[in-house]
């Protein structure tokens, strides 16, 4: 824990916006959900209505449970736990819309990130997002929180064969579109699983306090190289 103080102390040193390309040859990878968009009270929601239509409470581990799945797993757990009749396409495409109409409307970006994306590419960063949300919902939300055209990449776990965030490979997909080595490539996450898997490819990660991962965030603390609760004092040099 002394060490993340440290770091965090560290970015807090470091806030001012860094000029020439300071960053060139390094690269940020940021999750969505969580992370960039204050965006997970919109899947708390859903996943109340989505229930609820069908007269069952939301259990107090469903979120935790299926937080690092991909979409499709998410709907086939759902499925199996709660014995319903519907396809797992039938699922994804209700749960899209009652998310697209959220991510379209209601979600907004952390506070500070829009400028720190900004800083990030004029000091020679390159940028990529790696998710799980599908174009449907993470463009609409980007496009609305203004930052769909700061991004040099957009990969998710769709493009790695639907492999999730418990594996490395949508960061290393990442990295490999961006031309940039994964020693040299900084993660910011919000789920546990997700960071230790970044980490497992060689990359550094900076973790995004969110209430969705609460109940990890001693252990989040003890993994990562720094933690954030906004993106005002996050790391200008990568």
């Amino acid at each position: 824990m002394d060490d993340n103080v440290t770091a965090v102390t560290g970015a807090a040193d470091a806030t001012a916006a860094p000029t020439g390309v300071v960053n060139a040859g390094k690269a940020a990878i940021f999750d969505l959900d969580g992370t960039l968009l204050d965006s997970m009270g919109v899947w708390d929601q859903v996943d109340e209505d989505f229930l609820s239509k069908r007269g069952i409470p939301v259990p107090a581990d469903y979120a935790t449970t299926i937080a690092a799945m991909q979409f499709r797993q998410i709907a086939e757990y759902t499925i199996a736990r709660f014995g319903l009749s519907e396809t797992p396409e039938q699922i994804m495409a209700e749960w899209d819309e009652m998310g697209r109409r959220m991510y379209e409307t209601s979600v907004e970006a952390k506070l500070g990130a829009l400028d720190y994306l900004t800083d990030l590419k004029a000091s020679g960063a390159r940028l990529a997002v790696a998710t799980s949300l599908p174009p449907a919902l993470r463009e609409p939300a980007m496009r609305h929180v203004g930052i769909l055209d700061l991004f040099d990449t957009t990969v998710s776990v769709d493009d790695v064969g639907d492999v999730g965030k418990d594996r490395p490979d949508v960061y290393l997909l990442a990295a490999q579109r961006l031309g940039v080595d994964p020693h040299d490539c900084t993660v910011f996450e919000d789920l546990l699983v997700a960071m230790r898997s970044a980490r497992s490819a060689g990359m550094r990660v900076w973790a995004m306090h969110d209430d969705s991962s609460a109940a990890d965030w001693p252990a989040i603390c003890d993994l990562a190289d720094g933690v954030l609760f906004d993106f005002t004092n996050a790391p200008r040099i990568l």
